[in-house]
């Protein structure tokens, strides 16, 4: 495959995911992806597929739940019926009915503490699992949007993500992008989903004027009103760090979580650094109650 050929097809790709995030609230569809790229709806669909090995219904969907299953953890003043909204879902009853068949739980169990059965087999939880955060509390901001450029990759893999970072760093250096500031995004909920099923993104910030080349992409992170949570920690602790702040602080914070991706801006990169441990900034989109 030519390398044009391959830029462009990752860019359709990573043009479609970012809209989908954004839009995930609404009844997207075929038709309005393929013209957001300017190619036809069977050119798209099959480029898609071809490029995630997934099918893009199937994608959305899980996109869909998956951003349910957390906002019915965290906003305790939203009905399960404006969840299944803010998440795309017109229909209740076919949002139970895609719920369960995902989760096991309908969203009303899940609510009520179902989810446990998910992340504390999952984590292992120590006793003592609260002790490690006493005290942390975030700063409240406004954050402005920012331009990055990225590279998008599925799962939570240590090794293939350092590998990740290092070409991108590598193409940041090829194009003289010095001193960017490193922002990891976390699209789906490592304590919910499967660590392999997880997409996460490695970014560089960029000035607004930055051109995409090879397989690198370009996107937005939104401007919006954040959670930001200065943490400590090694490889794995991201994970617990995101239980803490979903599963205790959020519900009792005045707070509610809204659809938009939470990320990380390294100080210390543990996905660089030879003893794994990262020194990081945790933003999490928020809305008052």
């Amino acid at each position: 495959m030519k390398k044009d050929t391959k830029h462009i097809r990752a860019d359709i790709v990573n043009k479609s995911l970012n809209y989908i995030y954004k839009y995930i609230d609404t009844n997207i569809n075929l038709e309005e992806l393929a013209k957001l790229n300017s190619v036809s709806k069977f050119h798209f669909h099959r480029i898609f597929k071809e490029e995630t090995g997934e099918n893009l219904f199937d994608r959305i969907t899980s996109i869909r739940l998956q951003k349910a299953a957390n906002l019915l953890i965290t906003n305790n003043y939203s009905t399960v019926t404006q969840i299944a909204n803010s998440c795309g879902y017109a229909s209740h009853t076919s949002f139970i009915k895609a719920f369960k068949k995902r989760f096991t739980y309908t969203p009303s169990q899940w609510r009520k503490g179902s989810f446990k059965n998910f992340t504390k087999d999952k984590l292992d939880l120590e006793e003592n699992f609260l002790e490690s955060f006493h005290g942390l509390e975030p700063k409240i901001k406004v954050i402005p949007k920012k331009t990055c450029a990225y590279i998008r990759y599925k799962g939570y893999d240590g090794v293939a993500l350092s590998k990740i970072w290092q070409r991108l760093l590598a193409f940041a250096y090829q194009s003289g992008l010095n001193d960017n500031t490193q922002i990891g995004l976390y699209h789906d909920s490592t304590i919910i989903i499967p660590y392999e099923e997880c997409n996460y993104i490695a970014a560089l910030e960029v000035s607004p004027d930055f051109v995409p080349t090879n397989s690198i992409s370009k996107f937005e992170v939104l401007e919006s009103l954040c959670a930001v949570f200065f943490y400590e920690g090694k490889y794995g602790d991201i994970c617990k760090l995101m239980t803490y702040i979903y599963q205790y602080w959020m519900p009792n914070s005045g707070y509610e979580a809204i659809t938009l991706p939470s990320y990380a801006i390294y100080h210390q990169n543990h996905y660089l650094e030879e003893n794994e441990t990262f020194i990081l900034d945790f933003y999490v989109p928020i809305r008052v109650v």
